[in-house]
């Protein structure tokens, strides 16, 4: 497996540098601290009027059309015990991706590079305004099917890791407000006959990740006719970046993720490229366990002030080079 990912590397960042890239892939959580112990109580704190309500209603499974608005409402509190308990240890643990290229990755070219981008930024601020010091944090390597399992067993305090707010994950687990706006995509060869999410994905074997947005989209789209019945669709894997490593081996005619993240992967490999439009529109928000709606309001808090100052340089830094330099689409809604 590790070979055939070497092989397939080299269409991407070139020499070393997707070399290194595909081990990373490769060796998975053994980079990385193992993960936390589960924490003891949970537990909640305090009122929140009409928007705790309805998270209430998301909890009964009546979501409704915006899971993104369902969050409780921020809070600068940091007497609930989730909260306590983070400052009585001293750092926050996060759930993270650490093959995300711009979104959570360490740098093939940096000799011993610590996580980087987006997400990792979001994480370091959270540790900042919750224990003041942004290195206060600790990262945990979770695979994209491993995300809610993670947060559900108190495995991680929280994951930041391009996780979009639905609402059977809202059964599961507790998000924040959105700190990301984006939308499911086609990825695939530039010299493929795919236009986008249509017809042309006839006979066509598409690649998601297991436990993603876009494999339920597709598995929904299917059923219903929008999708062509002869699309394969079977492949799906624990990581989404598999999925391009898939599309580079030739095992795959394509892949279906988030815009964001195949704008990153066609950064990566110059041979593949964005088929057709967002055909969905999605959030991105910071996952909790359902308990700890202390932890969840405070974060909520940081997300404010992050909107303000904080969120468009780090976008600058991260995301412009691959979605270009006018953040608004992308911009979260305010809460």
């Amino acid at each position: 497996m590790i070979a055939r990912r070497l092989r397939a590397s080299l269409k991407g960042w070139g020499g070393v540098g997707a070399i290194l890239l595909a081990c990373v892939l490769a060796v998975g959580l053994t980079l990385l601290l193992p993960l936390a112990h589960p924490r003891p109580g949970g537990g909640s704190t305090g009122t929140g009027g009409p928007r705790v309500a309805m998270a209430d209603q998301a909890k009964a499974g009546s979501c409704g059309a915006h899971p993104e608005r369902l969050s409780p409402p921020p809070s600068g509190d940091e007497s609930g015990p989730a909260v306590t308990a983070i400052k009585a240890r001293g750092y926050v643990s996060v759930g993270v991706d650490q093959n995300s290229y711009r979104w959570g990755y360490r740098d093939p070219n940096k000799k011993g590079s610590d996580l980087e981008g987006f997400d990792i930024d979001l994480a370091h601020e959270i540790a900042r305004r919750i224990l003041g010091d942004p290195g206060a944090v600790r990262f945990h390597a979770i695979p994209t099917n491993q995300r809610v399992f993670a947060v559900q067993h108190h495995q991680v305090d929280m994951v930041v890791r391009t996780m979009t707010i639905t609402c059977d994950r809202l059964d599961d687990v507790a998000f924040s407000d959105p700190y990301f706006t984006t939308g499911q995509q086609v990825l695939a060869p530039k010299a493929s006959d795919i236009t986008g999410y249509d017809g042309s994905l006839a006979g066509k074997r598409v690649c998601s990740a297991q436990g993603s947005t876009a494999a339920a989209a597709l598995a929904q789209d299917q059923r219903s006719g929008k999708l062509p019945a002869s699309t394969d669709i079977s492949t799906a894997v624990p990581n989404q970046l598999d999925c391009l490593v898939a599309l580079q081996l030739g095992e795959v005619d394509a892949v279906v993720t988030d815009g964001a993240l195949a704008a990153s992967q066609a950064a990566q490999d110059p041979t593949v490229e964005l088929k057709g439009k967002p055909f969905t529109t999605e959030y991105y928000g910071v996952a909790m366990n359902k308990d700890d709606v202390d932890l969840v309001r405070r974060v909520n808090q940081v997300l404010v002030d992050y909107r303000a100052s904080g969120w468009g340089a780090s976008y600058a830094k991260w995301l412009s080079p691959t979605l270009g330099a006018d953040s608004a689409s992308s911009r979260p809604p305010s809460s």
